[in-house]
């Protein structure tokens, strides 16, 4: 579906996820996405008939606002909270508007939690990449599954940020009581300028996507 995301046209691993929670999640399942944004993967997810929790701490991705789009055009932007009620989907996300590191414990264990280049931005460095996969992890259930694309490191300061990673360095983070399903990577691309990037520029990115294994 069309989300009209502000990130709509960016490169996404995404349909893989999607084909594999098919697979092994039923229609009502929950899944709970890090980084929600402003929807581009929360509406397709509560459109398919997945109960979504979407965790997102940034007010203008939540609420809407003012902002600056490649070119210098300024535009409103629509928010996550009102893409949902336009959509009428609503009630089938919880919204968790905080820090996923620092919020509390779900009171129930997740049927796959989903990740899109988000542990990369400079606002997470403060903690370790461990802690961000270990709190993922933590949140699935047995038999669920874990997915995450990630940025991987393209100029030479992002060899030194242990969050621009691999898909290798990634899977030891899966120990006996996981399976990785699948894990992929580009070449360098070249992606179109967007808001925060206002020229183009150049990515690689990674995906994983494992299961926990059923007791």
């Amino acid at each position: 579906m069309q989300t009209q995301s502000l990130w709509e046209h960016t490169l996404t691993f995404f349909p893989q996820f999607l084909a594999a929670l098919k697979e092994r999640v039923s229609p009502d399942g929950t899944v709970a996405v890090i980084g929600a944004a402003d929807g581009r993967l929360v509406l397709p997810l509560a459109a398919a008939g997945y109960r979504v929790i979407a965790f997102e701490r940034d007010p203008l991705a939540l609420h809407g606002g003012d902002v600056r789009l490649p070119g210098d055009i300024d535009d409103h932007a629509m928010g996550l909270i009102d893409r949902l009620k336009l959509e009428e989907l609503h009630d089938r996300v919880q919204i968790v508007e905080k820090d996923f590191l620092d919020a509390e414990p779900l009171s129930a264990l997740c049927d796959a939690v989903w990740t899109s280049c988000s542990w990369h931005y400079s606002a997470n460095h403060h903690r370790p990449l461990a802690e961000f996969v270990a709190r993922m992890q933590l949140m699935v259930r047995a038999g669920g599954l874990f997915g995450a694309e990630f940025m991987m490191p393209v100029e030479e300061r992002h060899h030194l940020i242990e969050h621009y990673t691999s898909p290798e360095k990634l899977s030891r983070h899966f120990t006996s009581s996981w399976s990785v399903l699948l894990s992929l990577r580009t070449n360098e691309f070249t992606e179109q300028a967007h808001i925060g990037r206002p020229q183009d520029h150049t990515h690689r990115m990674g995906l994983l996507l494992a299961a926990r294994t059923p007791k």
